[in-house]
């Protein structure tokens, strides 16, 4: 495919953008990482989309849509679909321009989301909690403009969103002090990576573009695969900022052409950059924010190399801490889940320790006795010292033949825990 056969969002187009934003969405500072860069050995900057007042970029592509509107479309109203950013940066236009806004959104929805959107929002925007998932939301959104006239204000598929986005492209070239080896970015539905695509492959070619999405949502990965817009039938939605079912089809053929590729990145090790960013730099990002950062040892070798990563958001609720720290254990190989049977009399939990290496620890037990029965299940919860334990474990259990089950790569059973 050649650059005639894309349409590339022009920088032109871009720069317009820009200007409109000018006071509304905040030049995010480009900050070295000094972990990072010695971590690898390479000069890293992390692009703070983060310290934008509502906590992410999206702001940028909502803002420059619906400053394209005309009067009679900002008279009707507009409307929209989100689970999170999208629905805050909406919100934030529509009271900065005081246009009516609709948001709809799941009624699974975290309430700190709802209440930012609400915050944001003000007088000028009605939030429409329905359905369990984002679809159930966006099919009424979309009924909803149909008869009332509104306009749909997507959160990436329409070029003004794209253009939006792409300023985040110019504010990198603008503060970057030498060229720019890689530029490595979270993808979702594509509105941020088309937009810094069609930037960078006008502005620096020679800067080779990453895109970033987990491994439960690989939408543009896929797409690109198969060499067509392809629907996922189910999703992980925990990176929520980046997990979507389809991609925008302005988006795609953009993001096929300027990216050298697409990386997959695990949900729990995505868990541990989290915490990692917080213990080591105190940064609060959400998941699809250290998607990033997340990637950096799966890109080979870094040395000497001029690194952006932008960091995308920094939405997450503290109600999701034990849950990340879960999956992040879990992912490191530290932490497992056993249903074990246990002989019904006094001392078989004591004799069980016998079981645990000098560094290990039990962090969750249950048991029901059941008084007709020999033995009886118990649910075990265990962290390791180290990850190299786990076959010592295994094998200790297998000489005292305890009879057990694992738990940890069954996903149904696993939610039931965290």
């Amino acid at each position: 495919m050649t650059d005639t056969d894309v349409k590339l969002i022009s920088v032109e187009e871009v720069i317009k953008a820009r200007h409109q934003l000018r006071g509304v969405a905040l030049e995010t500072p480009l900050m070295r990482s000094t972990r990072l860069s010695k971590q690898y050995n390479a000069d890293i900057y992390l692009k703070r989309e983060d310290l934008q007042e509502v906590r992410s970029y999206k702001i940028r592509g909502s803002y420059n849509k619906m400053a394209s509107l005309s009067s009679e479309e900002k008279e009707r109203g507009v409307v929209c679909a989100s689970a999170g950013n999208h629905a805050q940066g909406l919100a934030y236009a529509c009271n900065a321009m005081q246009v009516n806004g609709v948001i709809f959104m799941p009624v699974v929805t975290p309430s700190q989301k709802v209440r930012k959107v609400r915050m944001f929002g003000g007088d000028y925007v009605e939030v429409v909690l329905i359905g369990d998932t984002y679809d159930d939301a966006y099919s009424e959104s979309m009924r909803v403009a149909e008869e009332r006239g509104l306009t749909y204000v997507h959160p990436f598929d329409d070029p003004k969103t794209i253009a939006g986005q792409g300023t985040v492209g110019l504010e990198i070239l603008d503060a970057a002090t030498k060229p720019i080896d890689m530029v490595v970015m979270a993808v979702g539905g594509g509105g941020l990576s088309a937009g810094v695509g069609s930037v960078f492959r006008q502005l620096s070619p020679r800067t080779t573009l990453i895109g970033v999405e987990p491994t439960g949502a690989p939408a543009m990965y896929d797409s690109i695969r198969l060499g067509r817009i392809v629907t996922l039938d189910k999703i992980d939605s925990f990176v929520d900022g980046a997990a979507v079912r389809r991609v925008g089809t302005h988006n795609f053929p953009i993001v096929r052409e300027t990216f050298e590729k697409i990386e997959l990145v695990d949900e729990g090790k995505v868990c541990g950059v989290m915490l990692d960013l917080y213990n080591e730099d105190g940064l609060v990002v959400e998941p699809a924010g250290a998607l990033s950062i997340a990637v950096l040892d799966q890109l080979g070798d870094l040395t000497g190399k001029h690194i952006v990563c932008v960091v995308s958001g920094g939405n997450n609720d503290i109600t999701r801490t034990p849950e990340i720290q879960e999956r992040a254990l879990m992912y490191a190989g530290l932490k497992h889940y056993f249903i074990v049977e246990f002989p019904q009399r006094s001392g078989a939990l004591r004799d069980f320790l016998d079981v645990l290496g000098p560094e290990d620890d039990i962090t969750h037990f249950e048991y029901t006795k059941k008084h007709n029965r020999a033995m009886g299940p118990a649910l075990v919860g265990i962290q390791l010292g180290k990850r190299g334990d786990f076959e010592k474990l295994l094998e200790r259990m297998e000489n005292r033949k305890l009879r057990y089950e694992h738990l940890n790569d069954q996903p149904i059973l696993f939610e039931m825990l965290i």
